[in-house]
């Protein structure tokens, strides 16, 4: 039950954002995730300090600002205003916003670095390589991905400069431990990319000062060199809390070590390998979890040029409401894995579960309440029907969070709609209407109070998901939205004053919304063009992608046969690198102006991943669902016409036939294949 008696810390972070002035919905999840997260911790009575801002100093930041002839202080400070304004409109209840243009933030940064550096762990060289501006990266050539930068597939430029460089390597053993041998990282799949692609290919020192540009915090000790993100950016979670190169501040020193950083999957190395080692050198507690979870596509392609697909959340939230939004972000990611929003998916949801099943219960339990007893019940006579609905309540609580501590806010909604649903199949079952007409008074009110038991549980357990929402829900039984759980096991409440509330949500034409979106869509469209120069950039790299025999096309297809002698072999340790798993298709779709690839949704054990083939001249879209197929599972991921495909099914060709390698009798997804 909720912790009543003492007071628990829990610190939680998101990741401080770029401020691009350019929000779309995929920025809200991690913020809308943490937040519920934080919220539901406070219900169990935890002291939650729940930290987010923006990271502002950088390269582009510097030439933005010039571009646009301010200086990249006023910049900034304008982006930042409609990011605190997003998360205003979200109902993110954060502890503190940080910016690492802070005056403390920049103090406590020069006292970590020089504190390193007279350490030993940061010392003077220089810098040689190829450098990611977009992601303010360096990175050696054999990182690159066929030349570019592996985290966002863009060209790189070649760099050399004086440099300060952390002692990174020093580390690795210490961090390689951490990450195999605690659950310092979730989910496990992440644990593997971190150790082989970084930890066991060779952990390089890193630069960790520039020279080129200016706008950063500066090293106190040598003019002319800047602190780089790695140090400044990362340090924010510690310089919140009052860290100042030493100590933290009194009243917060209590929430070190982080409880959780939450984080996209893009920026876990920074977070499970830089980060780690950073605090290693400066003697501190490190982080108990770092949770990455997946990307959010946005009809396959990130930017979004499907029907219908506005991704502005602040128009989103305005039009559908902010609850709406949340639970939709909330119900839609799998844990650690991608999920894709299109408007269609985001509006039939709303319809589905907002309006159906929940709003539907709540208007019609509080008619009931109000028509048959004047709003006032209490319990009556028990039935047979009722249960497993008491049973299916007492037990929703602990089922809850127990997903919610393992960091899963979607199977913990998921859980509270299972009660939803049961709760709308008992009046079907129990039919009050009958029991009024008969006169069975009693047991018409053990029914209704049944029913109102039910809404309280789920829409309590609703406010760190949907609060405004769950709030009208409690309110329409007469009661307060409650600070921590209390008691939420059936019969907690003795009697109740209902009141009939307008809908919740409103149901949605969808094909007429769907239109409304695409013309938001198109006024919203940016109208700047690119540059000639960028426009031959991305037909290169398409035209690479596509031509790429190494892609996630099936493996045979267009291969000629191999001659014994022309056949390369490999070891038993080359093929236990491959990872063969069974996965269902859960849907599957043509990929735009692509004749040969299909867009497959796979359900792989627990997790839901994306997948390009190029098998569309040899099955439809209707035959690939509910298939099983073979997948690579550990393929690195590749962009295929704006789509991140995750992995590659096997195939088998011969000449013009191309057959899917499936396994021959029924076995569950996820399923080795050995």
């Amino acid at each position: 039950m909720a912790k009543q008696d003492k007071k628990e810390k829990f610190y939680l972070t998101t990741p401080i954002y770029y401020p691009s002035g350019k929000w779309h919905l995929g920025h809200c999840y991690t913020t809308v995730y943490g937040d519920a997260i934080a919220r539901f911790k406070r219900m169990e009575g935890y002291d939650v300090y729940y930290l987010t801002g923006t990271d502002e100093h950088g390269q582009k930041i510097e030439k933005r600002a010039t571009e646009a002839g301010t200086t990249p202080k006023a910049f900034v400070d304008g982006l930042v205003e409609e990011i605190k304004k997003l998360w205003q409109e979200l109902d993110v209840s954060y502890t503190k916003f940080i910016r690492t243009t802070d005056k403390d933030h920049v103090a406590a940064v020069q006292k970590i670095f020089k504190r390193l550096y007279d350490k030993g762990d940061i010392y003077k060289s220089k810098y040689k390589g190829k450098y990611c501006t977009p992601c303010e990266a360096f990175w050696t050539e054999s990182q690159l991905h066929d030349g570019k930068c592996p985290d966002c597939g863009r060209e790189v430029q070649d760099a050399e400069e004086e440099s300060y460089f952390f002692r990174l390597g020093k580390y690795a053993p210490r961090i390689r431990k951490l990450l195999t041998e605690t659950d310092f990282l979730r989910p496990e799949s992440r644990i593997n990319e971190m150790v082989n692609n970084f930890i066991d290919a060779g952990l390089e020192d890193l630069a960790v000062s520039r020279t080129s540009f200016t706008w950063g915090v500066p090293v106190e000790f040598d003019p002319g060199h800047i602190v780089y993100v790695w140090i400044d950016a990362l340090s924010n979670y510690i310089t919140a809390l009052g860290y100042d190169g030493e100590n933290f501040s009194a009243d917060t020193a209590k929430y070190w070590p982080a409880d959780l950083h939450l984080m996209a999957k893009e920026i876990v190395r920074f977070h499970t390998i830089i980060w780690p080692a950073i605090l290693m050198a400066l003697d501190l507690p490190l982080p108990k979890h770092v949770v990455a979870h997946g990307w959010l596509l946005f009809g396959g392609d990130k930017m979004s040029k499907s029907k219908g697909n506005v991704v502005d959340p602040f128009v989103l939230s305005a039009r559908y409401g902010k609850d709406a939004l949340r639970y939709y972000l909330l119900r839609a990611m799998p844990f650690g894995a991608d999920g894709a929003y299109t408007g269609e998916t985001f509006l039939t949801r709303i319809n589905a579960d907002l309006c159906n099943d929940l709003g539907n219960l709540v208007r019609r339990t509080g008619k009931m309440n109000v028509q048959y007893f004047g709003g006032t019940v209490t319990r009556g006579k028990a039935g047979k029907e009722d249960g497993a609905m008491t049973a299916q309540i007492d037990a929703l609580y602990g089922e809850v969070a127990a997903e919610m501590n393992d960091y899963k806010p979607q199977r913990a909604l998921e859980k509270i709609f299972d009660l939803i649903g049961a709760a709308n199949k008992y009046i079907d079952c129990t039919q009050p209407w009958v029991l009024s007409k008969t006169g069975d008074t009693e047991r018409l009110r053990e029914v209704l109070y049944v029913l109102d038991e039910a809404i309280r549980v789920a829409g309590t357990l609703l406010l760190p998901f949907i609060p405004e929402t769950a709030g009208k829900i409690l309110g329409s039984l007469g009661l307060q939205c409650p600070e921590r759980n209390g008691n939420l096991r059936f019969g907690g409440v003795k009697e109740y004053h209902v009141r009939e509330i307008d809908a919740l949500f409103p149901r949605l034409n969808v094909e007429k919304e769907l239109e409304e979106l695409e013309k938001l869509a198109q006024a919203n469209a940016p109208k700047e063009k690119k540059s000639e120069n960028e426009t031959k950039a991305d037909k290169a790299k398409e035209n690479k992608t596509l031509g790429n025999k190494q892609s996630n096309a099936p493996c045979c297809e267009d291969k000629n046969m191999e001659t014994e002698n022309e056949r390369e072999y490999i070891t038993i340790d080359d093929f236990c690198k491959v990872q063969l798993r069974v996965a269902e298709v859960l849907a599957c779709e043509k990929v735009e102006k692509a004749d040969k690839l299909l867009k497959l949704t796979l359900k792989v054990g627990e997790e839901t991943r994306t997948v390009v083939s190029g098998i569309a001249k040899h099955y439809t879209p209707e035959e690939m669902v509910g298939k099983r197929v073979v997948l690579v599972a550990n393929l690195k991921p590749r962009v295929m016409r704006g789509i991140e495909s995750c992995g590659m099914i096997l195939c088998a060709s011969q000449g013009d036939k191309l057959v899917l390698v499936t396994p021959e009798a029924a076995i569950d997804s996820g399923a080795e294949v050995c």
